[in-house]
């Protein structure tokens, strides 16, 4: 069962309603994420710096990571970045040179581990359409391909979307405790607020299949 530790929660639950804050909407600077409602700077994305739940210290070896995700009803196939937290507490997002790609954050479970994994990605940046762009065209049933670096392929099947503000963003739905073998993909959707940013975030639900 997915239980984040009280140090992940405290940091990440508080922030995950706004994501994406800073991060999809085509106007936005290099290397900009959902760092807060100010404008901020994403640390690398690549260096997690948050600690992966779920995991017994020692007890058994870890997960294999997924390294790409593919939805092939969508024409979307993408390799994964780690996606941690920025100094700050907050999530990261891919850059946004890097809006093509999509990333998996760690301080969630690996795909295909009992619990919540999530994978999160741009629907544009000020480079133009990226890779979750279409992601609101899934239709229920849909396969989603994850694959991870021992060469395995696991898939997910969609069991339901929905779109919220990011003022009432559903943390405890999304990242909480459960025992299934679940997938949340995560992108920005919804009209442009008065900084040209998007108001809701897409939400995409699926089970191990």
């Amino acid at each position: 069962m997915f239980r984040p530790s009280s140090s992940l929660r405290r940091a990440a639950l508080p922030l995950l309603a706004c994501l994406f804050l800073a991060g999809c909407s085509s106007d936005v600077t290099d290397g900009s994420s959902a760092t807060a409602p100010r404008n901020g700077t994403s640390t690398a994305p690549e260096r997690t710096g948050a600690k992966e739940a779920g995991k017994s210290e020692g007890s058994r070896p870890a997960a294999a990571a997924p390294v790409r995700v593919g939805i092939p009803s969508l024409g979307i196939d993408s390799e994964l970045m780690r996606l941690g937290l920025n100094q700050d507490g907050t999530v990261e997002v891919p850059p946004a040179e890097k809006g093509m790609t999509a990333g998996w954050y760690t301080g969630g479970v690996t795909p295909g581990e009992p619990g919540a994994a999530v994978i999160i990605g741009h629907n544009d940046t000020r480079f133009g359409k990226a890779v979750f762009h279409d992601l609101k065209k899934i239709a229920k049933g849909a396969d989603i391909a994850v694959r991870n670096d021992r060469g395995a392929e696991l898939h997910f099947r969609v069991t339901g979307t929905e779109t919220v503000s990011k003022k009432a963003f559903p943390t405890e739905k999304v990242y909480g405790a459960t025992r299934a073998r679940t997938l949340r993909l995560i992108t920005c959707d919804g009209s442009f607020d008065a900084q040209g940013h998007p108001v809701d975030n897409l939400i995409v639900y699926a089970t191990r299949s």
